[in-house]
């Protein structure tokens, strides 16, 4: 009897591990001619955050908007490059600057190289695995996170604005997939 009971223990111990979330993830970034320019990386934290990693390079210096994309596609053989990655990751609706996707902006130096480190809590590494997958966008123009104070227009941020904070076009695109744990 002990055995038996034994068993069923150990098989729901395989059972669980094997259903276990995803903790680690990452993203190859590629630019439209499909030269590898950087990685992000993504580790799901035991305090409920992931940790983003991101080292980039040969992007023009300043800042570039940095976002999770709804579709694991980067195609960027379409008239517009990399839109098959979908729009920012926004499942609630929200406006840009509060999509669970946004990330800081990316400062890329006289060098033409980033990297950054953040911690963020708007979603876990096994949401990004959905069936559809989702991917890194790095955009050529910088994010105002739909920043427009009143001041500067009466009517606020445009529609546009407050989508996609007005980042550009899609210069660097990486399709996140399941690292090893």
């Amino acid at each position: 009897m002990v055995a038996a009971l034994l068993g069923v223990a150990v098989f729901a111990v395989n059972s669980a591990s094997k259903s276990k979330p995803p903790k680690r993830a990452s993203a190859t970034l590629l630019d439209t001619s499909g030269k590898v320019m950087g990685k992000v990386e993504f580790e799901q934290g035991k305090n409920g955050k992931v940790t983003v990693r991101v080292r980039a390079s040969k992007l023009s210096p300043g800042f570039h908007g940095f976002h999770v994309h709804t579709t694991g596609i980067c195609d960027a053989s379409t008239p517009t490059a990399f839109m098959s990655a979908g729009g920012h990751w926004n499942p609630a609706g929200a406006d840009h600057g509060s999509h669970v996707g946004d990330m800081p902006p990316l400062l890329v130096g006289k060098d033409g190289k980033a990297r950054a480190t953040f911690e963020t809590d708007r979603f876990k590494v096994a949401e990004m695995l959905d069936s559809d997958g989702s991917a890194v966008i790095v955009h050529a123009d910088p994010d105002n996170l739909a920043n427009i104070p009143p001041r500067y227009s009466s009517a606020g941020p445009d529609a546009m604005t407050l989508e996609t904070g007005d980042s550009g076009a899609r210069a660097l695109c990486g399709v996140v997939s399941r690292s090893k744990q």
